[in-house]
């Protein structure tokens, strides 16, 4: 079995230990069943009717444009708003942050310094509500940056859990895993 499929039924797994720690064994079923497809983005809502709404859809997704966007302009700030005041967020090395505000002065750091000419491109291509105020998001994140005559566009899994408070989606947590065997490549040919 390659080791993609493997790491993805692994995280199958956490996702629904982490269901059914939180007194919801339905919900933590790995299964497709249930599953609608929007966007190219499987959305996998639970077994209660009132899972998510397509407002709840709408709102998760902006928050990811959102990250996108702060990104793209450089600002720490702008990056840092769709976060929980207390989020957590794991880093591709491992590094462990906490708190909007950590969030936003690390990546205002980057964003001066190494990342400057980079752009982010991310794409959501699993929603999974895991009741109708928490969801759990997998995106595909691509950061290209180029470094003399090669333009290097190394992949990440994102994975996101949102909450809804007071009706305001955030994002509670954020882990960062690099996609391995990506290969710098000549400035100007596409992927």
């Amino acid at each position: 079995m390659n080791r993609q499929i493997r790491n993805r039924r692994f995280l199958s797994i956490l996702v629904a230990l982490a269901a059914c720690a939180q007194g919801s064994p339905a919900r933590a079923a790995v299964t497709a069943h249930g599953t609608t497809l929007t966007h190219g983005t499987t959305v996998t809502h639970g077994t209660t009717p009132a899972a998510a709404t397509a407002a709840d859809e709408a709102a998760v997704r902006e928050n990811v444009r959102r990250l996108e966007a702060g990104w793209n302009a450089k600002s720490g700030a702008l990056y840092a708003q769709p976060f929980a005041a207390d989020a957590d967020y794991v880093v591709v090395n491992g590094m462990h942050l906490r708190g909007r505000e950590a969030i936003e002065k690390s990546h205002q750091h980057i964003f001066d310094t190494f990342f400057r000419n980079s752009t982010l491109r991310v794409s959501v291509k699993q929603i999974r509500f895991l009741r109708p105020d928490v969801a759990v998001l997998h995106i595909e994140g691509v950061v290209r940056m180029r470094q003399g005559a090669e333009t290097n566009e190394p992949t990440s899994i994102i994975t996101l859990v949102m909450t809804k408070e007071k009706g305001d989606w955030k994002i509670a947590a954020f882990q960062n895993t690099h996609v391995m065997g990506e290969q710098p490549r000549p400035a100007g040919q596409a992927r």
